[in-house]
Formats: C-alpha cells, sequence, structure tokens
C-alpha cells in the first residue's frame, strides 16, 4: 500500500498478498472469491469485442440463467452464456492447475464461441474450438500465423509456457506475453481476444496470482499495447 495525495493506494502487490492469504483450493473457495468478479470479467471482456453486451445482461445471465425482454442479436446472448460455460469449465482446472495444452486452447474456444460464429465465418467452414483454416487481417497491418502455421505455433506456444525456468516475480509479466503472444498467432477465425484474456487469468490464477480486468473503456490502449507488441516484439 502506498500513499498517494494524503490518500493510501492499494497496489497489485496488496491485492497478490490478499489472494494468497486466501488458500484457495476449492471450487467453492473460488466461486466465492470471483462471485462479483467474474461477471465484471465476462462483462468487460465481451463489451470489447461487441456493443450489445451489458453489465446488465451479464449478471442476469450469471445469477439467473437467463435475460428478460432481450430483443438484440441472439449471438449477444450466447457471447454471455458462454463466459458463464467456461467459467464453470475452467474452475475445477485452476484448482487441480492444469496446464496449458493445444487442447486446453481449442476447449476454452470451443466454450467461449459455441453458437457465436458469423454465417459469413461458417459458410467459409470455420468452427468453435478449431483453428482457423482461411487467413485474416488483424491490428493495423496484416499480422497472424498463417492457418498451416497455427497447430505448430500453438504447440510451441505451450512448450514455452510450460518449461518457464522460473517463474517467480515474472508470473504478470509472463501472462501478459502469453496474452501478447497468442493475439499475434490469431490462432481462430473468431474469439481470439476473448481466448487470450481467458488464457492471461487462468495463468495467473494456477500460479496463485490475482485474475486481472481489462475494461472496455480502455480498449483504446490496450489495443494500442497488442499493436506495440506485434511491431516491437516487447511487452513494456
Amino acid at each position: 500500500m502506498i500513499k498517494k495525495g494524503g490518500y493510501f493506494v492499494v497496489t497489485y502487490v496488496d491485492i497478490i498478498k490478499k489472494w494468497k492469504e486466501k488458500k484457495i483450493d476449492s471450487i467453492e473457495k473460488l466461486d466465492q472469491q470471483l462471485s462479483n468478479f467474474r461477471i465484471i470479467f465476462a462483462y468487460n471482456s465481451g463489451a470489447i469485442e461487441n456493443s450489445q453486451i451489458t453489465y446488465h445482461d451479464t449478471r442476469e445471465i450469471f445469477e439467473n440463467g437467463k435475460v428478460v425482454n432481450f430483443s438484440g442479436d441472439t449471438r449477444t446472448i450466447f457471447e454471455i452464456e458462454n463466459q458463464r460455460k467456461c467459467y464453470n469449465y475452467l474452475a475445477p482446472k485452476i484448482i487441480n492447475k492444469d496446464p496449458i495444452t493445444s487442447d486446453f486452447v481449442k476447449n476454452v474456444h470451443y466454450q467461449l464461441m459455441q453458437g457465436a460464429y458469423d454465417e459469413r465465418r461458417w459458410a467459409r467452414g470455420e468452427r468453435p474450438g478449431q483453428y482457423k483454416i482461411h487467413d485474416y487481417v488483424i491490428g493495423q497491418s496484416d499480422q497472424g500465423a498463417l492457418p498451416e502455421e497455427v497447430p505448430s505455433e500453438i504447440e510451441e506456444l505451450c512448450d514455452e509456457i510450460l518449461n518457464i525456468p522460473d517463474k517467480g516475480e515474472n508470473i504478470l509479466k509472463t501472462a501478459a506475453y502469453i496474452h501478447c503472444k497468442f493475439e499475434n498467432i490469431h490462432a481462430f477465425a473468431d474469439g481470439n481476444g476473448r481466448v487470450g484474456r481467458t488464457l492471461m487469468n487462468y495463468y495467473l490464477m494456477i500460479n496463485n496470482y490475482p485474475p486481472l480486468v481489462v475494461y472496455s473503456e480502455t480498449k483504446d490502449q490496450y489495443y494500442k499495447a497488442l499493436d506495440h507488441y506485434d511491431n516491437t516484439g516487447d511487452i513494456t
């Protein structure tokens, strides 16, 4: 905790300490600690990609399993519900500290994107849980691995994560790198941002660090940071 302008400010270091003190070793404890966070994360992660997603609808789906009087695109409801399903899929894996593998990455994508692909991608043969079969332009320039390169690129990233010699104080930096590198690969036809933010938080939590929120209001700065990595390979 540091003092700024006469006020004490809680730092991420303070939050890490508090998180570790909770000794989260069961799904019940995880649910308790993330009861509000998972809604805030799901809302912001979804709203970065889809402006129709609202905090109210997200909370309704997480708490009641439905939204009353919704008149928007039904894919929006699928996207929100998928965030809830993905959390339920990940919770036991977080407790077990399951490693990030290529199958895990594809399963996370399936959880987040089932029923949410648009007609154009579906007509081109793209499917949730499967790597892209066509190339797509992202960011300010044509970035991303070619479809035929994606499997080996993801395997290489997973091996890199598994073989980090000494995590120590580099866990947060490594989580940021995982997210940036995954977005740079752009493994899927859609949903890469959602998956990348989820992988980042998953890595933090299996290393006993608290998860993070990228707020939708800051998405311009967020995209600039990802573009900076694409152009320089630098995450600082």
